[in-house]
Protein backbone atom coordinates (compact mmCIF):
# COMPACT_ATOMS: atom_id res chain seq x y z
CA UNK A 1 0.00 0.00 0.00
CA UNK A 2 1.27 3.49 -0.82
CA UNK A 3 0.77 6.68 1.36
CA UNK A 4 -1.02 9.38 -0.46
CA UNK A 5 -1.14 13.05 0.63
CA UNK A 6 -3.87 15.33 -1.60
CA UNK A 7 -3.27 18.92 -2.06
CA UNK A 8 -5.92 20.92 -3.07
CA UNK A 9 -7.95 24.05 -2.51
CA UNK A 10 -11.05 22.82 -3.37
CA UNK A 11 -13.16 20.42 -0.76
CA UNK A 12 -14.61 18.13 -3.24
CA UNK A 13 -11.98 17.66 -5.08
CA UNK A 14 -10.12 16.22 -2.24
CA UNK A 15 -13.03 14.11 -1.36
CA UNK A 16 -13.50 12.90 -4.78
CA UNK A 17 -10.05 12.52 -5.27
CA UNK A 18 -9.86 10.51 -2.06
CA UNK A 19 -12.84 7.87 -2.64
CA UNK A 20 -11.13 7.26 -5.58
CA UNK A 21 -7.74 6.26 -4.34
CA UNK A 22 -9.44 4.32 -1.90
CA UNK A 23 -11.33 2.30 -5.02
CA UNK A 24 -8.15 1.12 -6.37
CA UNK A 25 -6.95 -0.56 -3.10
CA UNK A 26 -3.50 0.96 -3.70
CA UNK A 27 -3.59 3.55 -1.38
CA UNK A 28 -3.65 4.89 2.07
CA UNK A 29 -4.96 8.60 1.76
CA UNK A 30 -2.41 9.81 4.95
CA UNK A 31 -3.63 13.32 4.60
CA UNK A 32 -5.79 15.72 3.04
CA UNK A 33 -4.63 19.81 2.88
CA UNK A 34 -6.26 22.62 1.29
CA UNK A 35 -3.22 24.88 1.04
CA UNK A 36 0.70 24.98 0.74
CA UNK A 37 1.60 25.46 4.23
CA UNK A 38 -0.68 22.73 5.57
CA UNK A 39 0.70 21.00 3.11
CA UNK A 40 4.48 20.83 4.24
CA UNK A 41 3.70 20.10 7.45
CA UNK A 42 2.15 16.94 6.51
CA UNK A 43 4.91 15.85 4.59
CA UNK A 44 7.13 16.38 6.90
CA UNK A 45 4.51 14.91 9.35
CA UNK A 46 3.21 11.82 7.55
CA UNK A 47 6.01 11.59 5.30
CA UNK A 48 4.06 10.01 2.70
CA UNK A 49 5.19 8.28 -0.98
CA UNK A 50 3.07 10.40 -3.24
CA UNK A 51 1.36 13.47 -3.94
CA UNK A 52 -1.37 14.34 -5.49
CA UNK A 53 -0.69 18.00 -6.10
CA UNK A 54 -3.07 20.86 -7.06
CA UNK A 55 -1.51 23.42 -9.35
CA UNK A 56 -3.68 26.59 -9.02
CA UNK A 57 -3.61 27.15 -5.24
CA UNK A 58 -3.68 30.71 -3.83
CA UNK A 59 -0.63 32.26 -2.41
CA UNK A 60 1.54 29.52 -3.17
CA UNK A 61 1.09 27.50 -5.79
CA UNK A 62 1.87 23.39 -6.88
CA UNK A 63 5.20 24.14 -8.52
CA UNK A 64 6.34 26.73 -5.53
CA UNK A 65 5.21 24.01 -2.98
CA UNK A 66 7.74 21.64 -4.26
CA UNK A 67 10.68 24.26 -4.23
CA UNK A 68 10.02 24.04 -0.67
CA UNK A 69 10.16 20.75 0.77
CA UNK A 70 13.28 18.85 1.88
CA UNK A 71 14.70 16.52 -0.89
CA UNK A 72 14.79 14.16 2.36
CA UNK A 73 11.19 14.04 2.47
CA UNK A 74 10.27 14.29 -1.23
CA UNK A 75 7.44 11.95 -2.38
CA UNK A 76 6.76 10.92 -5.75
CA UNK A 77 4.71 13.80 -7.25
CA UNK A 78 1.40 13.41 -9.41
CA UNK A 79 -0.20 17.08 -10.66
CA UNK A 80 -3.71 17.49 -10.50
CA UNK A 81 -5.29 19.72 -13.04
CA UNK A 82 -7.64 21.50 -14.52
CA UNK A 83 -5.76 22.79 -17.26
CA UNK A 84 -3.61 20.79 -20.00
CA UNK A 85 -1.28 23.70 -20.24
CA UNK A 86 0.03 22.74 -17.03
CA UNK A 87 1.06 19.45 -18.36
CA UNK A 88 4.30 19.74 -20.19
CA UNK A 89 5.46 22.27 -16.61
CA UNK A 90 4.88 19.16 -14.76
CA UNK A 91 6.91 16.81 -16.42
CA UNK A 92 10.05 19.34 -16.93
CA UNK A 93 9.72 19.33 -12.97
CA UNK A 94 10.64 15.97 -12.97
CA UNK A 95 6.85 14.75 -11.98
CA UNK A 96 6.05 11.25 -12.12
CA UNK A 97 2.60 12.21 -14.07
CA UNK A 98 -0.43 14.63 -14.09
CA UNK A 99 -4.35 14.10 -14.50
CA UNK A 100 -6.81 16.40 -16.01
CA UNK A 101 -9.80 17.40 -13.59
CA UNK A 102 -12.41 15.66 -13.26
CA UNK A 103 -10.15 12.76 -12.58
CA UNK A 104 -11.30 9.24 -14.80
CA UNK A 105 -10.59 6.17 -13.50
CA UNK A 106 -9.40 4.58 -16.52
CA UNK A 107 -6.45 7.53 -16.49
CA UNK A 108 -6.17 7.11 -13.04
CA UNK A 109 -5.20 3.54 -12.78
CA UNK A 110 -2.49 4.29 -15.80
CA UNK A 111 -1.15 6.92 -12.95
CA UNK A 112 -0.97 3.43 -10.33
CA UNK A 113 0.49 1.38 -12.62
CA UNK A 114 3.72 4.22 -13.21
CA UNK A 115 3.76 4.60 -9.36
CA UNK A 116 4.34 0.83 -8.62
CA UNK A 117 6.82 0.22 -11.14
CA UNK A 118 9.13 3.38 -9.56
CA UNK A 119 8.65 1.92 -5.96
CA UNK A 120 9.31 -1.18 -7.64
CA UNK A 121 12.23 -0.42 -9.35
CA UNK A 122 13.44 2.26 -6.10
CA UNK A 123 13.51 5.71 -7.92
CA UNK A 124 13.71 8.22 -5.78
CA UNK A 125 12.05 11.27 -6.75
CA UNK A 126 13.87 14.69 -7.30
CA UNK A 127 13.23 17.69 -8.31
CA UNK A 128 16.00 20.82 -8.88
CA UNK A 129 13.16 23.46 -9.10
CA UNK A 130 13.58 27.39 -8.77
CA UNK A 131 14.87 29.41 -5.58
CA UNK A 132 12.54 30.96 -3.23
CA UNK A 133 12.22 34.33 -3.88
CA UNK A 134 9.19 34.94 -1.13
CA UNK A 135 9.59 32.90 2.52
CA UNK A 136 6.12 32.13 4.02
CA UNK A 137 5.59 33.04 7.31
CA UNK A 138 2.86 31.83 9.89
CA UNK A 139 1.97 35.44 11.52
CA UNK A 140 -0.93 35.59 13.94
CA UNK A 141 -4.16 33.70 11.49
CA UNK A 142 -2.71 34.83 8.55
CA UNK A 143 0.16 33.88 5.87
CA UNK A 144 3.19 36.25 5.61
CA UNK A 145 5.27 36.51 2.37
CA UNK A 146 8.73 37.84 3.20
CA UNK A 147 11.12 38.68 0.30
CA UNK A 148 14.14 36.86 0.68
CA UNK A 149 16.22 40.25 -0.15
CA UNK A 150 14.83 41.67 2.79
CA UNK A 151 15.85 38.71 5.57
CA UNK A 152 18.59 39.91 7.74
CA UNK A 153 19.10 35.92 8.89
CA UNK A 154 17.17 32.94 10.01
CA UNK A 155 17.60 31.02 13.00
CA UNK A 156 16.66 27.18 14.39
CA UNK A 157 15.90 26.27 17.43
CA UNK A 158 13.62 23.82 19.68
CA UNK A 159 10.25 25.54 18.66
CA UNK A 160 11.21 25.84 15.07
CA UNK A 161 12.40 27.48 12.07
CA UNK A 162 12.18 31.99 12.90
CA UNK A 163 12.79 34.47 9.82
CA UNK A 164 14.33 37.71 11.06
CA UNK A 165 13.88 41.11 9.08
CA UNK A 166 13.22 44.58 10.26
CA UNK A 167 9.71 44.55 10.58
CA UNK A 168 10.67 41.72 13.30
CA UNK A 169 10.97 37.63 13.97
CA UNK A 170 8.65 35.39 11.92
CA UNK A 171 7.50 31.43 12.37
CA UNK A 172 8.30 30.04 8.90
CA UNK A 173 7.82 25.70 8.20
CA UNK A 174 10.71 25.87 5.92
CA UNK A 175 14.17 23.91 6.80
CA UNK A 176 17.09 25.62 7.71
CA UNK A 177 18.34 23.20 4.76
CA UNK A 178 15.87 24.40 2.28
CA UNK A 179 16.69 28.03 2.56
CA UNK A 180 19.74 27.53 2.76
CA UNK A 181 19.50 25.23 -0.89
CA UNK A 182 16.64 27.94 -2.40
CA UNK A 183 17.52 31.18 -0.85
CA UNK A 184 21.35 32.21 -1.44
CA UNK A 185 21.23 32.51 2.20
CA UNK A 186 24.72 31.36 3.71
CA UNK A 187 24.97 29.32 6.81
CA UNK A 188 27.19 30.71 9.61
CA UNK A 189 26.71 28.73 12.25
CA UNK A 190 24.39 25.40 12.67
CA UNK A 191 21.49 26.88 13.73
CA UNK A 192 21.88 30.17 11.59
CA UNK A 193 21.69 31.41 7.86
CA UNK A 194 22.75 35.42 7.25
CA UNK A 195 22.04 37.58 4.26
CA UNK A 196 25.61 38.80 3.32
CA UNK A 197 24.18 41.21 1.60
CA UNK A 198 22.66 43.17 4.74
CA UNK A 199 26.17 42.66 6.53
CA UNK A 200 27.86 45.30 8.40
CA UNK A 201 31.10 43.77 9.92
CA UNK A 202 32.21 40.98 11.17
CA UNK A 203 33.29 40.74 14.30
CA UNK A 204 36.29 38.61 15.51
CA UNK A 205 36.19 36.42 18.86
CA UNK A 206 39.26 35.51 21.27
CA UNK A 207 37.86 31.56 21.43
CA UNK A 208 38.33 31.89 17.22
CA UNK A 209 34.58 32.18 16.72
CA UNK A 210 33.02 35.49 15.29
CA UNK A 211 29.79 37.06 15.14
CA UNK A 212 28.05 38.96 11.88
CA UNK A 213 26.69 42.55 12.73
CA UNK A 214 23.82 42.96 10.40
CA UNK A 215 23.25 46.56 9.00
CA UNK A 216 20.19 47.11 11.39
CA UNK A 217 22.47 45.99 14.47
CA UNK A 218 21.51 42.49 15.46
CA UNK A 219 24.06 40.20 16.04
CA UNK A 220 24.21 36.93 14.39
CA UNK A 221 26.69 34.13 15.78
CA UNK A 222 29.40 32.42 13.55
CA UNK A 223 30.83 29.44 14.42
CA UNK A 224 34.33 28.38 13.74
CA UNK A 225 33.32 25.54 11.32
CA UNK A 226 31.61 28.20 9.24
CA UNK A 227 33.87 31.56 9.49
CA UNK A 228 36.21 30.02 6.52
CA UNK A 229 33.42 29.64 4.35
CA UNK A 230 32.17 33.21 5.15
CA UNK A 231 34.97 35.19 5.03
CA UNK A 232 35.51 33.31 1.58
CA UNK A 233 32.29 34.19 -0.19
CA UNK A 234 33.03 37.82 0.96
CA UNK A 235 36.50 37.34 -0.72
CA UNK A 236 38.95 37.87 1.98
Amino acid sequence: MMRALIVDDEIYSRQELEAMLNETGEFIVSGKCANALDAIQAIHREKPDVLFLDVQMPVINGFELLDMIDQEVMPSVVFVTAYDAYALKAFEENALDYLLKPVEKERLSKTVEKLKKRFREGVKPAFSGSDIKKIPCVHSSRIKLINTAEVEYVRSGETGVYVICQQGEFYTDLTLQVLENKTGLVRCHKQFLVNIDLMDEILFRENGAAEVKTKSGRLVPVSRRYLKILRERLFF
